[in-house]
This record gives structure tokens, C-alpha cells and sequence, in this order.
């Protein structure tokens, strides 16, 4: 018998939760295993509960989703998180990113999406919604950043990191793939950010693709 995909949905709408919960349950091999309505009250539930993904929303009372993910994550380092969202809610994505959630869904995601997107981060790779990544990319590609790349080499060690990122791969993931250790993806990661003159990996991927600095 095949272990079904244990899911937690931390939202503070009811209605929500509930319509969430059944289109999952219909999902082949996926079941919700516990619910909460805010970021305090889903912390306590993984003390006691094991989800295999967390579908969070970002706005929510006593505990946003943010602040959430940050504590999660620094307890669970593992755990895997995907922010859930409206178009208004596009100022807290990156920092959801940040905070080490595996992607976001916009909350009208149909059930094809949703099953391709718990797919996806069960790989551990990233999944965003194909509307908000487009968001991401143009508000970057806006903003005031370098485009002119006549100066800038990077190494083909940095080519590899910045092709699994686009992939979607974790640090860890990263290190295994290239057989180094986490310690230095993570500073491959920061001198790229640093010849970028980027803020984060978002902003560097825009940058990339804006660039067309690695083909993929």
C-alpha cells in the first residue's frame, strides 16, 4: 500500500479550508491530515503532527505567514512550505521565499495545478504559480538594476548553481547534485548576488533571465 501525501492547510478562512480539503482528498495518493486557522496555531499542530507539505496562507491573524515560515523552518528545517495567496498579496512573496517556502500558489488554482504543484515540491523542487512568476520577473526586470553585463564572467561552477536553481533545487539539493558541500553553494550564491548587484535569489533569477545570462 502506497503512503498517501500527508498535507496540512494553515488558513484563518473556514470556507476556504474546507473547499481546499476536498478537492486534496480527491487528489490520487494525497490526503489532509490536519488544519489551522493562523501561524501560532500551526506551529503548535507540528509538535504533534508530521505533514509532508504545508499549504500556508500569508495573511492571516495572531501569526501571519511570514513569521510562520520563519519559525518553521528554523525548527524544521526540512519541512516543506508553499505560500497560498491573492494577487494582493504579491509584496509578501518574496519575503515568504525568504523565509524558506518552497513557492506559492494563487488560492484559484485549479485541481491539476494543485496536484502538479504537490508533485513537484514532493521532489523538492520549487513550484510557482505560472501568473505570479511572470509578476516576479517584470517587477524585477523594472526596477533599477544593472543591464549592462559587458563585464560580468561568471565561472561555470556558478553557471551550474544558477541553472539548478532556475530548476528549482535547495541548496542541499544543489550540493548533492554538484558534489560539494552546502557551505559552498552558499557562497557561490552570495558572490553571485554580490556581481549581480542583486538583494536576493529572486531578484537574481529575473536578473538572469532579463540577462539571458545562462541558457535554459
Amino acid at each position: 500500500m502506497i503512503d498517501k501525501i500527508a498535507i496540512m492547510i494553515v488558513d484563518d478562512h473556514e470556507i476556504f479550508r474546507s473547499g481546499l480539503k476536498t478537492v486534496i482528498n480527491k487528489i490520487k495518493n494525497t490526503r489532509v491530515i490536519a488544519e489551522a486557522s493562523n501561524g501560532r496555531d500551526f506551529l503548535s499542530l507540528l509538535e504533534t503532527v508530521t505533514p509532508d507539505i504545508v499549504l500556508l496562507d500569508i495573511e492571516m491573524p495572531v501569526m501571519n505567514g511570514v513569521e510562520a515560515t520563519k519559525n518553521a523552518i528554523a525548527k524544521y528545517p526540512d519541512l516543506k512550505i508553499v505560500a497560498l495567496t491573492m494577487f494582493n498579496n504579491k509584496e509578501y512573496l518574496e519575503s515568504m521565499l525568504e523565509a524558506g517556502a518552497k513557492g506559492f500558489l494563487l488560492k484559484n488554482i485549479n485541481s491539476e495545478d494543485l496536484e502538479r504543484a504537490i508533485e513537484t515540491v514532493m521532489k523538492g523542487n520549487n513550484y510557482y504559480s505560472e501568473e505570479l512568476w511572470n509578476y516576479f520577473t517584470q517587477k524585477f526586470i523594472r526596477e533599477d538594476k544593472p543591464s549592462n553585463t559587458s563585464g560580468l564572467t561568471l565561472t561555470k561552477r556558478e553557471v551550474e548553481i544558477i541553472k539548478l536553481i532556475l530548476e528549482g533545487y535547495s541548496n542541499k539539493d544543489i550540493a548533492d547534485n554538484l558534489f560539494i558541500s552546502e557551505r559552498t553553494v552558499i557562497g557561490h550564491k552570495s558572490n553571485l548576488l554580490s556581481k549581480t548587484n542583486c538583494k536576493s535569489t529572486v531578484q537574481l533569477l529575473a536578473y538572469v533571465i532579463k540577462n539571458k545570462l545562462v541558457d535554459f
